[in-house]
């Protein structure tokens, strides 16, 4: 089970690589369609896309991060960077699911596969 969470966690690292992108780097232009604003309000919200993308990126980071050391034996602080990484993930999914239902889609296309990934490892640590 730990391998499945582990594979589910890297899809979501790799779903938020790329909202990183949409954020970070192609905010003005590519995510415009994306997010559904105009020019003015993807000009306005600029910088705090910006830094929002870099939050997806580190949570990114931490999750291939914590991939890697279980990969590589170290079971227990890989495992704990996974749930930190991909729990993180699930739990600001929540948090903009509750804070704005009608972005819904948005919250799930970004939470699921972190909450999968990060209740299929809970379950194979406690196998």
């Amino acid at each position: 089970m730990i391998i499945a969470g582990l594979v589910l966690a890297s899809a979501a690292a790799l779903l938020h690589v790329y909202i990183f992108y949409l954020e970070s780097v192609a905010w003005t232009t590519t995510a415009r369609g994306v997010f559904g604003t105009t020019a003015a309000q993807a000009e306005a919200t600029k910088e705090m896309a910006f830094n929002q993308g870099f939050y997806n990126l580190f949570l990114a980071v931490v999750t291939v991060v914590g991939v890697a050391l279980v990969a590589a034996d170290e079971r227990a602080a890989g495992a704990a960077l996974v749930l930190a990484g991909a729990g993180s993930m699930a739990a600001a999914a929540a948090v903009l699911l509750i804070s704005s239902p009608d972005k819904r889609r948005a919250a799930l296309t970004q939470g699921v596969l972190p909450l999968l990934g990060t209740v299929a490892v809970v379950v194979g640590l406690l196998a």
